[in-house]
């Protein structure tokens, strides 16, 4: 291998390091944004399915909309027999938790599938620019990794804003 081949070869080898670890930190949420631990903590059980005034979400929908969304896309990715759900009805819970313990259920499994996520992020065996399972001339694995970071940011902060106006955010 001439050097020059050998300095573009090892120029791809960081810069795929460095994309995998900033979307690894992009999907923890961290630097500019709130994560999702700090985002669903301590938030009082009564408050959850609460709507404040003049807003068409509660706390309860927004971390349950999440969970299905990270999911889904989940699915997209790594299922080759991909089934699409209905929007919005299958990806729009009701305003409250259907149980005293639906949140706790939900944040779990959100984090399961962000771990999953992060996972297949990390491993190198993963070509992230290789098309999703479930649709070979679809988009990118890369392209559904950043929908997913970005969907979530989008509603973290309109979790924020909700737990403000129920006075239940402490900066």
């Amino acid at each position: 291998m001439t050097s020059t081949r050998a300095a573009r070869s090892n120029r791809a080898v960081r810069g795929d390091k460095a994309l995998r670890e900033d979307l690894l930190q992009l999907l923890g949420g961290r630097g500019a944004h709130v994560d999702f631990g700090r985002a669903v903590a301590g938030l009082d059980e009564k408050l959850r399915g609460t709507r404040p005034r003049g807003l068409p979400y509660s706390p309860w929908q927004q971390v349950e909309h999440m969970r299905i969304c990270q999911w889904d896309i989940l699915d997209y990715i790594r299922n080759p027999h991909y089934v699409e759900r209905r929007w919005p009805d299958e990806y729009w819970p009701a305003p409250a938790p259907p149980s005293p313990d639906a949140w706790d259920k939900s944040v779990k499994a959100f984090r399961a599938d962000l771990k999953a996520l992060q996972e297949m992020v990390a491993d190198p065996a993963t070509d992230l620019l290789a098309p999703v399972a479930s649709d070979g001339n679809g988009p990118t694995i890369l392209h559904e990794i950043l929908l997913v970071a970005d969907h979530n940011a989008y509603h973290l902060g309109q979790l924020i804003v909700l737990r403000r106006l129920l006075g239940a955010w402490q900066d």
